[in-house]
């Protein structure tokens, strides 16, 4: 099992490595659920197509995609990745999609958001919580960049508690998902690390604890894909 440092090089530098390959893995390896996952995230900031929305940790810009195609979508989105190789990729398919003037994406770090205090309506993040250092001063810096009452959708694998579920779930995360992401990424360690990743993550329970103790309000954790997944929701208090 590789080594679960969280420095922020090491992890760009991951990414970056795998960046050309990580969609198309991102959707074989859920068979496709995480378009779902998305957006029942976007759903539940419940948009009005006047809001400015930050994408911490956007990767890609799947998520921020999402929030500019809903049916009610955000007015402008901001993503925001430590990853340049990842960027590149989301970039490229903004301008596909005509989508680059709505939707702008910066290189920083979650831990330093390069944003003013209180000026975003939402906070998003898919699949970003479990890979930073500091998860409490990450909490911090989104709960500054929010407006009074600024929604918060945070999306992060979780290990299922149901016995059947947690077992096929726990020998696909192990054995199965490291090879095929070795073999298609062709890199050795990145996707044994994201199982490694989500077995050293907190409980959602602690998750929700840590949310409310940073200052959030109306904190709840929804379990989605029988539990393989978790939707955290909040406000800024």
């Amino acid at each position: 099992m590789p080594a679960l440092s969280k420095a922020p090089d090491r992890i760009a530098n991951m990414f970056d490595a795998i960046a050309g390959r990580y969609d198309f893995l991102n959707h074989l390896l859920t068979a496709g659920i995480d378009r779902t996952w998305r957006r029942r995230a976007i759903a539940s900031l419940a948009l009005t197509g006047r809001e400015r929305v930050l994408d911490l940790c956007t990767g890609t810009a799947d998520l921020a995609i999402e929030a500019r195609t809903a049916e009610s979508p955000a007015a402008r989105v901001l993503g925001v990745d430590f990853a340049a190789a990842m960027l590149h990729v989301g970039r490229e398919k903004l301008r596909r999609r005509r989508l680059d003037e709505t939707i702008a994406l910066v290189r920083g770090d979650a831990i330093r958001i390069p944003l003013a205090d209180g000026v975003v309506d939402a906070v998003m993040m898919a699949f970003g919580i479990r890979n930073v250092e500091n998860m409490e001063a990450v909490c911090d810096e989104m709960r500054r960049v929010l407006k009074p009452a600024g929604r918060l959708a945070i999306l992060e694998f979780a290990i299922p508690t149901t016995a059947a579920v947690r077992k096929a779930y726990l020998w696909y995360f192990n054995r199965v998902l490291p090879r095929i992401g070795r073999l298609v990424s062709r890199h050795h360690s990145a996707y044994g690390y994201l199982a490694a990743s989500v077995g050293a993550f907190v409980s959602p329970a602690e998750f929700v604890t840590i949310l409310r103790r940073r200052g959030f309000v109306d904190v709840s954790a929804a379990p989605l894909t029988l539990g393989i997944v978790f939707l955290y929701t909040a406000r800024r208090g």
